[in-house]
């Protein structure tokens, strides 16, 4: 008997933009421990230079940069892949009202205490919703074999 390979699924690949560079080590550091393929940009422009080029399950991005602030990469990645899942992270989200609505990002995290276990969380939350949509059609050809399962 012949051994069988054991397929691991594709680990999700995300971009990560900060022009401060510790902390983009620190994020990345982070989250390759979890297993996640990290692409790193230190701005705005090097990152829309990157999504034309690759594909991206995830992007997460500092809102505070040089040139182009993370709200401004948001607005002009979104007409381009609107269906990319998108994490502002902020150390002045509350005193700039920063949320989902006013930035178009799925989720804002403040940076602080609690932002290591925010960005595991939302991280992990927002690249299962990606798998669990279906494209049209699916739910439907999925019932079809179980009635056809059940019928046999």
């Amino acid at each position: 008997m012949k051994n069988a390979s054991i397929v691991k699924p594709k680990a999700a690949h995300l971009l990560l933009v900060d022009d401060n560079h510790n902390g983009l080590l620190a994020r990345k550091a982070l989250l390759e421990e979890q297993g996640f393929v990290i692409t790193t940009s230190l701005n705005g422009e090097e990152a829309l230079d990157l999504l034309s080029k690759e594909k991206f399950d995830l992007l997460i991005t500092d809102f505070r940069m040089p040139k182009m602030n993370g709200v401004e990469l948001i607005r002009r990645i979104r007409p381009l892949q609107p269906a990319l899942s998108i994490i502002l992270i902020s150390g002045f989200a509350d005193a700039l009202g920063l949320d989902e609505k006013s930035t178009g990002a799925d989720v804002v995290i403040n940076k602080g205490l609690h932002e290591i276990v925010n960005l595991q969380r939302w991280v992990s939350r927002l690249l299962a919703r990606q798998v669990a949509r279906k494209p049209p059609g699916a739910q439907k050809a999925t019932r079809a074999k179980q009635a056809k399962a059940k019928s046999v």
